[in-house]
């Protein structure tokens, strides 16, 4: 578990924007069962005027969805919304001093060119937030005000190769990263497209956006390079499956000279403490969705490292939590002083 944080009685308003959504259903599930926060406000667009209880029975809630029309007064506001949305929505939040944490890519990338080029969308270049991936930038997320959530796929492969990228007394350099990661269908939203419907994909597995995914740029930076300039060979497959939730990374390094399995598992160890990566798991035996299915985990093991410099590592992580909503409530603990693991032990 995380170190022990003194932690004050003070509650603070919290309202999701979007909160209709896969996503933003599990916002609300985890800030209703908060201890340290009030749930004021839940807006969404298409569902406005609907009792939450009667769209997700499980949560029991007796509150309406409203359309939303400017902040409310909350404390903090997270953001679950489509690509490109939060763009006009974020800015008079931030300038009202309030917290905030968006869920989309509007405000991830540093670069952009790589924005319009994978979003297909314009953005202006003061529109960078900080990065809220707790386990490599827990320093800037302590002092932010706002915060880029990661993306799901982002997360179960930066999470999966970053100790690789430590620094140069590793003695470690990567020369290719090879990427195929299978999502579960919530990963596309609460969506009606015929494509993702039972019919379709039950039994089913395909690819898509093979090597233009918009978190193609969000790893490279997340890596410390870029996608247009990259320092090494990326490539990344990502595939929609039969299961509801979850992602499974098979992330195939070709390194510059081979390394022992006991070496990485060390290096590994000393990047992800306990104490600075309680979400952080290193399995001896092969991980599975199943083991990260309705949790804020990220599993990672190591299972293969060659003779000839080739390393396999396997990673796992719910896609609705880990990968977003889960996260999401991760970095609100550390922007308010809070145990990262507030509200989140499952």
């Amino acid at each position: 578990m995380a170190a022990p944080v003194a932690e004050s009685s003070t509650m603070y308003s919290v309202s999701v924007i979007g909160a209709s959504g896969y996503s933003g259903a599990e916002l609300t599930r985890l800030l209703l069962q908060h201890p340290k926060v009030e749930l004021q406000e839940l807006y969404a667009f298409s569902q406005a005027d609907k009792r939450v209880s009667d769209l997700y029975p499980l949560l029991s809630s007796n509150k309406v969805y409203k359309p939303y029309c400017g902040e409310s007064g909350s404390d903090i506001y997270f953001l679950a919304l489509p690509h490109g949305e939060a763009l006009q929505l974020v800015p008079p939040l931030v300038a009202a001093g309030k917290r905030v944490i968006d869920l989309s890519g509007d405000f991830r990338l540093k670069s952009v060119v790589e924005h319009e080029q994978f979003y297909k969308q314009p953005k202006s270049p003061e529109s960078v937030m900080t990065y809220g991936m707790a386990e490599l930038f827990r320093d800037e997320i302590v002092k932010a005000k706002a915060i880029s959530n990661p993306g799901c796929f982002a997360t179960s492969i930066i999470l999966g190769v970053a100790p690789l990228f430590a620094g140069s007394e590793s003695g470690i350099k990567v020369r290719a990263i090879n990427c195929t990661s299978t999502s579960g269908i919530s990963g596309a939203g609460r969506s009606s497209k015929t494509e993702l419907s039972f019919a379709e994909m039950s039994e089913n597995v395909r690819a898509y956006k093979v090597g233009v995914h918009q978190h193609i740029p969000e790893i490279m930076q997340a890596l410390g390079t870029s996608a247009t300039t990259p320092s090494f060979d990326f490539t990344f497959t990502p595939m929609i499956g039969s299961l509801v939730r979850g992602i499974y990374s098979i992330l195939t390094i070709q390194l510059e000279k081979p390394v022992e399995t006991e070496r990485i598992r060390s290096l590994y160890n000393g990047f992800y403490p306990t104490n600075r990566a309680p979400f952080v798991r290193l399995r001896d035996t092969m991980t599975e969705v199943r083991h990260v299915a309705h949790t804020n985990f990220c599993d990672i093991h190591i299972a293969h490292a060659s003779a000839s410099g080739s390393l396999v590592i396997v990673t796992a992580i719910d896609n609705l939590l880990k990968g977003a909503a889960g996260q999401a409530v991760q970095n609100m603990n550390l922007m308010l002083g809070l145990d990262e693991t507030t509200g989140l032990s499952f």
